[in-house]
Parts: structure tokens; sequence; C-alpha cells
């Protein structure tokens, strides 16, 4: 099917069960609004923003959220590609039966699988998802290198977010489950614009390249750093921070080359520092890292986040720091939200308290182990 005519097949199939008005907003990129799909047949309003609205509720919550509206209901169904937060179906009915919401999740999943296949195909989704913002070209390769902002599993789930969203250039994160590992990764090149674009793209691909042959994590700088020799001119580096995480005992392994500590939390509070020996940043040759460990207990959760979120300074006043930093975590943590959702809280929250821009890339990324063993996966589904 040609992506153009997804819109009037979402259109006709909720025609189907007496559904009018019907509406596809998609999550844009900066996690803030919910933007309308363009296409024949769909509802096309105003954006919706995340944190004060009816569709931002079914969003944030993954629940459908119900509004009676007279003699008629409105729903907003979240879309869910698996676990991934693709934006929010809206259309309204006369009257609603549990038929009707077991019918409504059932389409949703289909669709969001629909926009996710076919956003391989095509810029529409793409250009929706911007609304009016113009990207730099440093974002638009970022954003095409990064892997799924979230990721959703018995065992470990995961969740990422870059600022400025629409102009982020040497900020970037990738991770990988395989097996009973999971593999994260966080960079943060050298300068802004294109140049550090370049530089975390050829870092991350050696990265990947790396990690897809097996390799031990010190073994991942050292092919990280290469890369960033052989194509780059001196003095050019990029920090970066390497982990692993075996989700059947929960040990950690991580090195790091020049990053902040990661943090880890527990019960809604930062706990400590994750501190280990450091070598220099990538491209500068540094010593052979040394990988530290550590075991988490369950429910923990780890977060890594690149400096810019910490050396940015407030409006008018001075850097924003770690302790500011650390309060609002456990402002957003003591709210015990999924991962997902606290990522997406704690981006926001940090670029208001910044007031509202920032002149640095600043990246998070967080994962939170269940300690479900693989044998209990089938009782859990």
């Amino acid at each position: 099917m040609p992506p153009q005519l997804i819109a009037p097949l979402i259109a006709q199939e909720l025609g189907k069960i007496g559904a009018r008005d019907v509406a596809v907003l998609l999550q844009d990129y900066d996690q803030m609004n919910l933007v309308p799909l363009l296409g024949e047949g769909l509802v096309v309003g105003e954006k919706q923003p995340i944190d004060d609205s009816v569709a931002g509720i079914a969003f944030q919550t993954d629940q459908i959220v119900e509004r009676p509206a007279g003699n008629e209901v409105q729903l907003y169904v979240p879309l869910l590609d698996g676990a991934d937060r693709v934006g929010v179906l809206a259309f309204t009915l006369d009257d609603l039966t549990e038929h009707d919401r077991r019918l409504a999740r059932r389409l949703a999943g289909l669709i969001a699988d629909m926009l996710i296949t076919k956003s391989m195909y095509t810029d529409e989704f793409f250009q929706s998802r911007r609304g009016r913002q113009q990207m730099s070209l440093s974002a638009e390769m970022q954003w095409g290198l990064l892997p799924p902002l979230m990721m959703i599993t018995p065992q470990v789930s995961v969740a990422g977010a870059l600022e400025p969203a629409y102009d982020v250039a040497g900020d970037s994160f990738d991770y990988a489950l395989n097996g009973d590992v999971l593999h994260v990764c966080m960079i943060d090149a050298m300068g802004h614009g294109l140049d550090a674009a370049v530089m975390a793209t050829v870092a991350i691909g050696a990265y990947r390249h790396a990690r897809r042959q097996n390799v031990e994590l010190e073994d991942l700088y050292a092919a990280m750093n290469y890369a960033i020799v052989d194509q780059f001119e001196p003095e050019r580096f990029a920090t970066a921070q390497m982990a692993r995480l075996d989700v059947a005992t929960g040990v950690m392994q991580w090195v790091n080359a020049g990053h902040p500590p990661p943090l880890l939390l527990r019960d809604g509070l930062v706990v400590r520092e994750l501190e280990s020996p450091t070598t220099l940043p990538v491209g500068f040759s540094g010593a052979t890292p040394i990988v530290t460990e550590t075991v988490l207990e369950f429910g923990d959760r780890v977060l890594f986040f690149t400096d810019g979120l910490t050396e940015e300074h407030i409006y008018g006043g001075p850097e924003f720091g770690d302790t500011r930093m650390r309060l609002l975590i456990e402002q957003v943590e003591a709210d015990r939200v999924p991962v997902q959702e606290s990522v997406r809280r704690l981006s926001r929250l940090l670029m208001f308290e910044r007031g509202g821009s920032t002149r640095d890339d600043s990246t998070l990324l967080m994962f939170e182990w269940s300690g479900l063993a693989a044998k209990d996966l089938d009782t859990a589904h």
C-alpha cells in the first residue's frame, strides 16, 4: 500500500465501527506535543500539549481515556508499537461498549505498526511529527542514527531523550539487547553543528561495528578511538561511556572515557554516583579503560547523561550544577512513573528550569532492571 493511502484507510476502518472525527496525533521530536497526521479522511486540528491535554493523558499513561460529550463519547487510544509510543488515536462514537474498547486497542496497535513500517518508505510521517518546526542538518543526521527512544521488556526497560531536539549535533546514544546482555553507549562529540554530528556518527558506527563482533568493553573503546583518529584531525575527540548489563543477574559493567559518572536511582532517590576510573576521550588514544562492576537490585534505575545538563547556565544565573539536577531527578522519580515517562518528564523539566533553551546538547539515557528471570517470562506475559 502506498503510504499516502494510510490516512484514508484508517478513517475507513474506524468508520466501520461507527467512529467519526478520526484524528491521528503523533509524538513530536522534543516530546512536548502531539501533532496531527495529515491525510484524507483525518481531522487536522491544532497540536495537543502532552502535559496539558486529554490526548496527552492517554499518551503518558498508555491507557484509553474516555470523555463523554453530550450523547457521544470521545476516545483517546494510545498508539503503541509494542512498547514504543507512536502517538494517540482520537475518534468519537455514539455509544461505547467493552467490545468497542477491545477493538479500539487492537486497531490502534495495527495503526501504530503500519506507521512505523511505512515510515521507512516515506517522509510524510517525519514531516507531520515536525509540525512547523525547522530541523537542522546535524539534528537530521542524529535522529536518523538513533535507535527507538524506548524499549520495554519484562527484564529491562530503556528510554532516552535528546535536547535540543531540532538542533542537536554532537550528542548521541545507542543500545541493543543481545540475549541476556543489554549494551548501552553514550557519545558527546567535540564542538557543535555538522562537524560534531559527523564525528558522533562515526563514533556510533564504530561502536556498533565492534559490538556486533562480541568484543569486550575495553575493545569497544579501542575501536571507537581508532575510527576517530583515522578520520579526523588531531585534537578532535568525543567523550564516551559504554556499559553492559546482564539482565538475568543484574551485574553491570562499564567503562568511562571522559563522561560524568552515571547515577544509581533506587526507590525514587539518587543513591550514588557510579564512579569508575576514567581514560581519555576517544580520539586521544588514552590508556586501556578499566572495567568497573556493580550488582543492581530489583527495580534499580541507572541514568546516563552528558555534561550539557549540568554545565548549562540557568537563565541569567550560575551553572545548573549537579545538586540542582539531582533534586529535579528525585522530584520526577517520586511519581514512580515508567522509565519512558520519567525520562520525558525529566527532559522537559530540566529544559524548563534552564529557561526553556540550551546552548549545548544534552542527552539522557535511563534503564531499569526488573530482575525478572528468563524462566518467568511466560508467566509475566
